[in-house]
């Protein structure tokens, strides 16, 4: 597959078998989207073809394609032979009875077996279970597509790729969106199904869970390996380390090869100096293509070091209406802590966030200052200077400016030479610093409010959804630098790798309380279950003790 000149991949033959679980992997850019495209048929191959089965479960990305529909007929539409024959067979008992012709009733029987081949009798109550699964609210089903939200749009159409049981799935991005009980239920769901499975994430720990195969694209090709996205990865080093370290060889060797040959080629040992010659022939060296996968750099400094308790959260509430999204709520922050925040989507995390950042000290924009809220107060300790990653940062980058310019009005002292090193980090190099900033993409848009944050050299970072549009290396390399980082972190993400590598304390969001659970995320996983385990046995024994 080509664009203009340029090669995505070439002359690639591969296949997907049912009962395994594929992921595609690669960084941004490298065709990951392009050839799921192509294996759903929305483009053509440059050369070559496709062979798939009828039935495919597809992940759509146009999210305002249903919004006359009812939810729950959105997600039976997944199912198109099913919903045609719904549809047809629904148009038909419209009709007055005594104008049904007897050709009428003969379709009608025909309908009728088809619904109950393609099981759609059961088939509203198999996309409710599908829908609760995805945190979409049985009080939504009802709804039309178009009075949900841009997210809840996004599950639903997961949903709708889900129903059906189709033979193959294919999934780009199936996660975002997702909070992480959304996406521990996915992965179950994946594990069990049984047809093959296509999916590109940008969720490590998704991916290593659910994916028995990883196809990478990389070299112009795409090479298949064995095992998830971490074995994917340390076969790839090994086997390119391998192939470094027999080329170091060879080179020793031809090198003494070609001394010798220089010695003696005009001598008596000519004849000798000859098969040398015919020896260096065969042992050419292996020819490394080079890497489209890029590693950003992530290195969060402080300027100084904030006081012990850099944040003390004082009997903080918000509502919207009569909604109490925040309950009054209570915490002292210690510094160095890293917090996660947890729970389902629209439960309030981003809201405590606004709640606190409306008066931090450090680097807060204007913006963001007169967020208000209904009880309590946040109150920053000394010292502190906060640097903050909104979840829509989009408006927060100047258009009308290029990267470097923009960047450079957070340290007015800096070099030009300096910006350039901090954006190379971030993988803007050359003339890539030049590039408009109304023309970014949001990965771009986030690796640059990351090279603002270094610069900025804050020792609270907030960070709300710092994970999406990022590929999977700097998601890692945010993993990495997070862990690094000495200041301290209140952190709002849906990466179950990030949480559980870098968290200390996490708070917990569910119906407007917050559990603060001082803790690593693998104990609250822990924690979590065992309260579950309690509350089951509770309500046995109070069923036990009704029915005496």
């Amino acid at each position: 597959m080509r664009f203009g000149a340029r090669v995505l991949f070439d002359d690639v033959t591969t296949t997907f078998m049912t009962g395994r679980r594929y992921a595609i992997t690669g960084p941004n850019g490298a065709g990951k989207s392009t050839f799921m495209k192509i294996l759903t048929g929305e483009i053509d191959p440059s050369k070559g073809s496709v062979t798939k089965p009828k039935k495919l479960g597809v992940l759509r990305q146009d999210q305002f394609a249903f919004d006359a529909f009812r939810v729950i007929d959105t997600v039976i539409m997944g199912n198109a032979a099913l919903w045609k024959a719904m549809e047809e067979r629904d148009a038909l008992y419209e009709k007055p009875h005594d104008s049904l012709t007897d050709e009428d009733g003969m379709r009608l029987g025909m309908l009728e077996g088809i619904v109950g081949d393609e099981n759609g009798y059961t088939a509203e109550s198999d996309a409710a279970v599908l829908l609760d699964g995805l945190g979409i609210e049985e009080s939504l089903h009802e709804r039309k597509m178009g009075e949900l939200q841009g997210g809840q749009k996004v599950r639903v159409l997961l949903a709708q790729a889900l129903f059906g049981s189709p033979p193959a799935l294919l999934l780009d991005e199936p996660t975002n969106h997702l909070d992480l009980d959304s996406v521990h239920w996915l992965q179950d769901y994946l594990c069990d199904y049984e047809g093959v499975l296509i999916v590109i994430s940008h969720d490590r720990h998704f991916l290593n869970s659910v994916c028995t195969y990883t196809a990478d694209i990389d070299y112009q090709t795409i090479i298949m390996y064995t095992g998830g996205y971490d074995d994917m990865v340390l076969a790839k080093m090994q086997i390119r380390s391998r192939i470094e370290n027999e080329n170091a060889q060879r080179e020793k060797k031809i090198a003494q090869l070609n001394e010798f040959i220089a010695r003696f080629s005009a001598g008596t040992r000519s004849a000798q100096a000859t098969s040398r010659q015919k020896e260096v022939e065969r042992l050419q060296t292996s020819e490394l293509l080079r890497s489209n996968i890029q590693r950003p750099y992530i290195r969060f400094q402080m300027k100084r070091a904030s006081g012990r308790h850099p944040l003390e959260i004082r009997s903080v509430a918000k509502n919207y209406g009569d909604l109490k999204v925040i309950k009054p709520f209570t915490a002292s922050v210690v510094r160095g802590e890293k917090i996660a925040f947890i729970g389902r989507n629209g439960s309030g995390k981003t809201t405590l966030l606004k709640s606190l950042i409306r008066n931090a000290t450090g680097y807060i924009e204007d913006a963001d200052r007169p967020f208000t809220i209904d009880n309590g107060s946040a109150v920053w300790g000394h010292e502190v200077a906060v640097g903050y990653f909104a979840q829509d940062h989009t408006d927060s980058i100047t258009k009308g400016m290029t990267a470097i310019e923009w960047l450079s009005q957070f340290d007015p002292a800096a070099s030009q030479q300096e910006l350039r090193g901090v954006l190379g980090q971030m993988l803007f190099s050359g003339e890539d610093a030049l590039k408009p900033t109304r023309a970014l993409s949001g990965g771009e848009s986030a690796r640059l409010i990351f090279c603002k944050l270094m610069l900025q050299k804050p020792n609270f970072l907030v960070l709300d959804e710092p994970t999406n549009h990022l590929d999977l290396e700097s998601i890692n390399a945010l993993n990495i630098a997070l862990q690094k980082y000495d200041g301290t972190v209140l952190l709002v993400t849906h990466d179950h790798d990030v949480i559980d590598e870098v968290a200390t304390r996490i708070w917990h969001f569910e119906q407007g309380h917050i559990e603060d659970f001082k803790g690593p995320y693998a104990d609250f996983l822990t924690h979590a279950q065992e309260k579950v385990v309690q509350e089951k046995g509770a309500s046995n024994q109070k069923r036990r003790l009704t029915s005496k």
